[in-house]
């Protein structure tokens, strides 16, 4: 059965002032405890960034029972919300017809198997060529997204990390998938080749992440001083699938969802990535682990795979599980361990 939505839209988006601007009134049904003002505003017009609806507050065009507030406010029932909704950026994206891997589509919803090499929507250095592009081109509507520039991405998959990944074709399943995943109910499950034996069967990784302090791209397992949080909590649970001599195939289970978070906690453990040349990884290839054959390596970029993904359907809220078949690359490896660096004991796959 569904659940009633958090909110009721009293007033229809009217004009006011400007032709473009609208004036939006929710009435808050019920207590959201945690829920940041900014935050809830960001999961319910999906189109606005977080950094806009921040400075729409500063501004006074959003007020809470007929008043002023800060972002930080947190939501309780009844609470009577007004704002001022500006008119979108004038951005476009260009389709392109750029293959991608469908796993699951509706009229809510599509998951695809993302490949690598391929960054999920526009950024300073790429402005074409991207996921947001791809998914102009194959799918028949996408949500508004958080910026106009990224339509229908819901959450996001670094540049070379392959595997399922969920794209939202309305603002309401967008907003609703937000929900879970700003909720912490979505599970994902990621398979990754570790450099090294890793001993324990299984485990938590419990360490803050921050930006590295001295090189701006990267992020670092951070220790909170003083009275400056300069990281946030990550927490990371992993399980050994197998082990090889000098490897290990471990599957990941992040409870936080910290930018680079599984590559930086493995680095951390002094177990990289294989490929992961950012934190440590080093490229294998045939000759390194058979000796003989070809010099040139494998996989070219870390061994991180998104396997599977649990979420409710934002519509219907089935349960769901949706998982992504290894890339060939990968696959390709994993048969060269097993037939060459087998541990002694370790079963057969």
């Amino acid at each position: 059965m569904s659940h009633a939505p958090e909110d009721d839209i009293l007033d229809r988006p009217l004009p006011i002032d400007d032709d473009s601007a609208q004036h939006v009134r929710l009435r808050v049904r019920r207590k959201l405890p945690g829920r940041r003002l900014d935050r809830y505003l960001h999961g319910r017009f999906p189109h606005l960034s977080r950094t806009t609806i921040q400075r729409l507050i500063r501004q006074g065009a959003v007020t809470v029972n007929g008043r002023q507030t800060k972002a930080s406010y947190e939501m309780c029932g009844g609470d009577l919300i007004d704002l001022v909704v500006p008119p979108p950026e004038t951005l476009e994206i260009i389709p392109e017809n750029i293959p991608i891997d469908i796993l699951y589509e509706d009229e809510h919803l599509l998951a695809i198997n993302k490949t690598a090499g391929i960054i999920c929507h526009p950024a300073r250095s790429e402005q074409t060529g991207t996921l947001v592009h791809a998914l102009a081109y194959h799918a028949s509507q996408l949500s508004t997204g958080g910026h106009p520039f990224r339509p229908g991405i819901v959450h996001r998959l670094d540049k070379n990390t392959t595997g399922v990944m969920l794209v939202a074709k309305t603002d309401e399943a967008h907003w609703r998938l937000s929900l879970q995943f700003e909720r912490r109910t979505v599970q994902k499950v990621y398979l990754a080749l570790v450099e090294g034996r890793v001993h324990l069967d299984g485990d938590m990784i419990d360490a803050p992440i921050g930006v590295h302090p001295t090189v701006r791209e990267k992020f670092a397992v951070l220790i909170r001083e003083n009275k400056i949080d300069v990281a946030k909590e990550a927490i990371t649970f992993y399980e050994v699938l197998e082990r090889f001599r000098g490897y290990t195939l471990v599957k990941l289970l992040p409870k936080t969802g910290r930018t680079h978070q599984l590559r930086v906690h493995m680095s951390w453990t002094r177990h990289p990535i294989v490929g992961d040349k950012m934190y440590g990884g080093k490229p294998v290839s045939e000759l390194s682990l058979t000796g003989q054959g070809s010099p040139e390596p494998i996989i070219e970029h870390q061994a991180l795979h998104a396997w599977q993904i649990t979420f409710r359907h934002p519509i219907s809220e089935q349960r769901m599980l949706i998982e992504a078949p290894f890339p060939e690359t990968l696959k390709r490896l994993m048969t060269l361990l097993r037939a060459a660096r087998r541990e002694p004991g370790e079963p057969a796959s």
